[in-house]
């Protein structure tokens, strides 16, 4: 009969000490070393596994609003990692082994979605480099990664199909007890798994949602620990009926700076042959040919920046370079020179 502390506290002074010397033996020491020689260790250097974003030995997120294409983004970058192929702009430079954990989807439909990537996309992974755990296919519950019960049942299956990342989509369908999502400590247990599973060279990338703040859903203690923080944001114009059109904001990169955090703006396209294709543009471009229609609809630069919610400076920018580049009908440039000139009069 096991014995757990709770147990142990209140049990003979004999059953106490004993718990303590079996605790003691099982429970390893912490390994200690000194700065000199933990410099001249010969550690693995971390890799790049999708450029410039995605390394190796890391812990990463990916959330949004339900409905925005979180589940595209996470099957388009499962397919690409596999391949050693590329997804928007970022690149795989070689084949990856991904473990793809689907919490929520009907089979039949991540079926229909994957078979649409394989049949557009013009790699295929070799196999044994996308594995895919999904309700359908289980007797019973999904595992609940807020137990070791579940953390056990998805590390088991991540070594047995050697996973160099295991995709978690998504942190509500399967990360389940542990008390309410916005406690820090519940969060705790899977921390230390996560943890666990970089420690062992893997990397994890979770999928969640936002609350109504327009930021991940539940506490913040998440973000402590992740490398990498992508939000996925509706554009200010969007429209249902482009499908999955979504901004990419980089708002945790702990190893990115410059060009490589300028957000982007992303649509997946199905044509008439079911062939789905990612198109993206710098969320700057997306910005300046928004200006430039609305300015040539006849919208002053205010009424341009409260329409995109915008820094009225970046519409006065974006409405320069349109006149410059001849892109501005008579009357909208007439209007941005009238504008200048109350600005000047101080009107």
């Amino acid at each position: 009969m096991k014995l757990n502390a709770m147990q142990a506290v209140d049990a003979t002074p004999e059953a106490h000490a004993a718990f303590l010397a079996v605790t003691k033996v099982i429970k390893p020491s912490l390994r200690v070393i000194g700065l000199q020689d933990f410099i001249e260790m010969d550690l693995p250097a971390r890799d790049t596994m999708m450029s410039p974003w995605l390394m190796t030995q890391s812990l990463n997120m990916i959330y949004g609003w339900r409905g925005v294409g979180k589940t595209h983004m996470s099957l388009g970058i499962s397919y690409a990692l596999a391949c050693g192929s590329s997804c928007l702009n970022w690149k795989a430079g070689k084949p990856w082994r991904v473990l793809l954990v689907d919490g929520e989807m009907p089979g039949a439909a991540l079926q229909e979605r994957l078979a649409a990537i394989v049949a557009s996309n013009g790699f295929k992974p070799e196999p044994g480099f996308l594995s895919i755990i999904t309700p359908d296919l289980q007797q019973g519950a999904m595992p609940d990664l807020s137990t070791y019960e579940g953390q056990d049942a998805i590390s088991e299956v991540a070594e047995r199909v050697k996973a160099d990342l295991i995709v978690i989509d998504n942190i509500s369908c399967l990360i389940r007890g542990g008390g309410r999502e916005n406690d820090a400590e519940s969060w705790v247990n899977v921390s230390e798994w996560a943890l666990l599973q970089r420690q062992a060279g893997r990397s994890i990338l979770f999928i969640h949602h936002s609350g109504k703040n327009g930021q991940q859903r539940g506490t913040s203690k998440r973000e402590d620990l992740l490398d990498v923080v992508i939000s996925l944001r509706r554009p200010p114009d969007y429209d249902p009926a482009s499908g999955a059109c979504f901004e990419i904001h980089y708002e945790k990169a702990r190893h990115l700076s410059g060009s490589d955090v300028d957000p982007i703006e992303a649509q997946l396209t199905v044509d008439s042959r079911g062939m789905s294709t990612w198109a993206w543009r710098t969320v700057s471009d997306s910005t300046f040919d928004r200006v430039v229609n609305l300015a040539n609809e006849g919208l002053s630069q205010t009424e341009i920046a409260s329409e995109l919610e915008i820094n009225r400076s970046n519409v006065s920018r974006a409405w320069r370079k349109a006149e410059e580049s001849g892109l501005l009908e008579k009357r909208a440039s007439e209007k941005g020179k009238n504008q200048y000139q109350k600005r000047s009069k101080g009107e």
